[in-house]
């Protein structure tokens, strides 16, 4: 009997401390339910016919010959924007991806090298403060200034209107975020249908109630743009370094950063059209140690670099989104304990046995058996809510295994929160920094479809891996995005575009060969 007694007192302290963690949740979850304001959208004529700001993309790079070749020539076809350039920061002892990027810039001159003058790796940070210095020295060569700045990984799928977008509400804004949405997977992907769960979620209700309640917006890292006198700010206030090289999450702490600093932040909401989400698209590790190591260096860069750089010395307000975005320390850790418990309790009951625990329910006080039960409603909730986020994007039958995958979800913290600890400990104990810790990337196959494919709102095909042949036509400055729309509605049915094209005197056949091989470019790589 004293077993069950113990375990009765396992689950109240699990309870409790679900509890109190949860809380936030369900305000959060209440938020979002009840609090729901129309997003301005600019109209898509505004949009294509707005003065178009100079842009510099960043791309922070470390053994990345694999994919970046591809996901440079996709973006660089797909991308509906003409007035931006992309500078890719590589390391001096990374060749292979240099070279890879140099393959890239034969064939188009928008794209630039840009080497960090020591061994790596060592931070994003550090690589995209070495980047922005390389487009430094390139606009004194040419004469030219840079407006905005955007950064993106090795492995993204930029959506074609991303550059629109941020070029149109940087008019108002010092930061402005693109979602951020994994592409789809089978039910078998069970890793990485975590990301796929918990982006939806956080995309969609977290991050929109965070903005809508006045909290500081921390950047996604990929799909964010910045203003260039924003920036200069931030060089200016902290020694000529906008990215702070000795954190892991240099994403995270920019954000937070140019919230301090006064700078207006805004965060575009997931918006479904009929090809597919607004969102920048990407693979998130598929395999579980793959999964630990990125989640051990978010963990350790927001809540554990960011409570060590930061504290809790901000505003009532912005302490409680400090509280969010560091309670995974405990909540991670006790996630896996209240699994067993409720699984337990599930399995005593299908054995007839019943709640085989609850006979010792009155040797403790009743609010412990509440807090249970509020623990199990609050759950339920968040999870009914995941599941309809994700049908959103992925379709109902992927999105009903969500139940199941957050089990898995809870391991993986479990296991990424104590390697961040281990590691954040080992290195305040050594007296070094922690260090860039890659996370290997697989970019999409050839005609690979990147929607769900199921035809609900927001499935079908989105942009797939190998661009189509208006992409890059396009993105080679052949066509206008208004011509190939024209072309599209007018061209006879089976009538091939680049035949249509080419009959109409809108391109030559020249731009037609060179589209259809920069096409046929494009063949199946993953990430080393």
């Amino acid at each position: 009997m004293w077993l069950g007694y113990w375990w009765l007192i396992c689950v109240a302290v699990v309870a409790l401390g679900l509890f109190l963690c949860c809380l936030d949740d369900l305000f959060i979850s209440l938020v979002f339910l009840f609090r729901r304001r129309p997003f301005a959208w600019p109209a898509d004529a505004d949009l294509a016919h707005a003065p178009q700001r100079r842009i510099a993309i960043f791309v922070p790079c470390w053994h990345e010959h694999e994919v970046i070749a591809r996901m440079l020539r996709h973006n660089l076809a797909a991308i509906l924007y003409g007035n931006y350039d992309i500078f890719v920061g590589v390391y001096a002892n990374d060749p292979q991806t240099a070279a890879a990027v140099q393959s890239v810039i034969r064939d188009d001159a928008r794209v630039h090298l840009a080497v960090c003058p020591h061994d790596g790796p060592t931070s994003k940070g550090d690589c995209l403060n070495w980047t922005y210095k390389a487009m430094v020295e390139y606009e004194r060569r040419h004469g030219i200034d840079f407006e905005i700045l955007i950064t993106h990984d090795a492995e993204d799928l930029v959506h074609p209107e991303s550059l629109r977008l941020i070029n149109w509400y940087s008019r108002d804004y010092q930061m402005v975020q693109v979602p951020v949405l994994p592409l789809a997977t089978g039910l078998r992907e069970w890793t990485h249908g975590v990301y796929c769960d918990e982006f939806a979620e956080y995309q969609f209700k977290d991050i929109p109630v965070r903005q809508s309640l006045g909290g500081f917006l921390p950047s996604n890292g990929v799909g964010a743009g910045f203003e260039r006198s924003a920036l200069e700010g931030l060089r200016r206030a902290h020694h000529g370094r906008i990215f702070d090289p000795h954190c892991l999450t240099e994403d995270y702490d920019t954000g937070f950063r140019l919230f301090a600093a006064g700078f207006r932040q805004i965060f575009l909401p997931v918006r479904l059209r009929a090809a597919g989400p607004v969102a920048t698209r990407e693979y998130f590790p598929r395999r579980c140690r793959a999964a630990v190591r990125q989640r051990s260096r978010w963990v350790a860069g927001i809540a554990l670099q960011g409570w060590e750089r930061h504290g809790w010395r901000v505003s009532a307000a912005q302490c409680y989104w400090f509280w969010r975005d560091r309670k995974g320390l405990a909540a991670n850790l006790i996630a896996p304990f209240a699994n067993a418990v409720f699984l337990s309790g599930i399995g005593s009951a299908l054995l007839g046995h019943g709640w085989w625990w609850i006979g010792w329910a009155h040797s403790l006080p009743r609010w412990i058996s509440d807090f249970c039960f509020l623990v199990l409603g609050i759950s339920i909730l968040q999870t009914a809510i995941r599941v309809h986020l994700c049908a959103r994007v992925y379709g109902i039958s992927f999105a009903a295994a969500v139940p199941l995958r957050m089990f898995w979800a809870n391991l993986i913290n479990f296991a990424a929160t104590l390697e961040a600890l281990q590691q954040f400990a080992r290195a305040r104990l050594e007296r070094r920094a922690l260090v860039w810790r890659k996370t290997d990337h697989d970019y999409p196959a050839m005609g690979l479809p990147v929607g769900n494919g199921s035809g609900a709102p927001g499935g079908g095909i989105h942009f797939p891996g190998r661009p189509r042949l208006g992409e890059i036509l396009i993105g080679q400055h052949s066509l206008s995005p208004g011509e190939l729309e024209e072309a599209l509605h007018r061209k006879g049915k089976g009538q091939r575009i680049g035949e249509y094209l080419v009959a109409g005197g809108k391109i030559t056949m020249a731009d037609l060969h060179r589209a259809l091989a920069s096409q046929a470019a494009f063949a199946p790589a993953t990430g080393d």
